[in-house]
């Protein structure tokens, strides 16, 4: 679905530290990933998956280290970031238009995560799994070359992991990049799986 990218993206973190409310949330966190690379970030609730992404993103500030990256970023966590009030179609062209994607990349987004059907139909009517693949949608629509996945797989049948899988593996095998954090373990081949401990700390 996505196209070859122009340039080989890439990302680079150097002994990260986050700090947050008081609490060292991750510590000395260094990781490298190069085009064509999937991350699988693993590790139980509270160990900084979420945070790891978020500082990536830009959403947070690291306490110490440097995070690096080459090429745009888009991220899927908890936050739906879609209009409420248009329907799904409508919502995810909104980012595509903002990301400099096309029609076509919505539609091509839109047919890889199974919501063609339900394009007319208003955000805020969607179930918990079909917000989830929405979600993962305004990713795919976006042509980064680095996109960020967090948890991911929460709210998806079978079917709809089969189509997120297909979609990764897609997008790595045209040169783009995959950190996806979750949980359980990987369920597509990975380039490197980091295990965070509970203090933040790679095992």
């Amino acid at each position: 679905m996505t196209s070859r990218q122009a340039y080989a993206p890439s990302l680079h973190l150097e002994k990260v530290a986050v700090v947050r409310g008081n609490r060292l949330v991750l510590s000395n966190l260094s990781l490298s990933v190069s085009a064509g690379e999937l991350v699988w970030v693993r590790g139980a609730n509270g160990c900084g998956k979420s945070t790891l992404l978020r500082v990536i993103a830009g959403l947070l500030d690291a306490y110490s280290g440097k995070v690096s990256a080459e090429g745009k970023l888009a991220l899927a966590d908890e936050n739906l970031a879609l209009d409420p009030n248009l329907t799904v179609g409508a919502a995810l062209q909104f980012w595509a238009h903002m990301d400099g994607a096309s029609l076509s990349d919505r539609d091509a987004a839109l047919a890889a995560m199974d919501l063609l059907a339900l394009s007319e139909v208003p955000v805020r009517y969607l179930s918990t799994g079909q917000r989830k693949r929405a979600s993962i949608a305004r990713v795919l629509a976006s042509r980064c070359a680095i996109w960020l996945l967090d948890e991911p797989y929460n709210g998806l049948d079978s079917a709809s992991c089969a189509h997120l899988d297909k979609a990764i593996l897609s997008h790595i095998a045209t040169g783009g990049i995959v950190m996806l954090a979750a949980h359980q373990s990987p369920s597509i081949n990975v380039s490197e799986s980091l295990v965070l401990d509970s203090k933040g700390r790679s095992l």
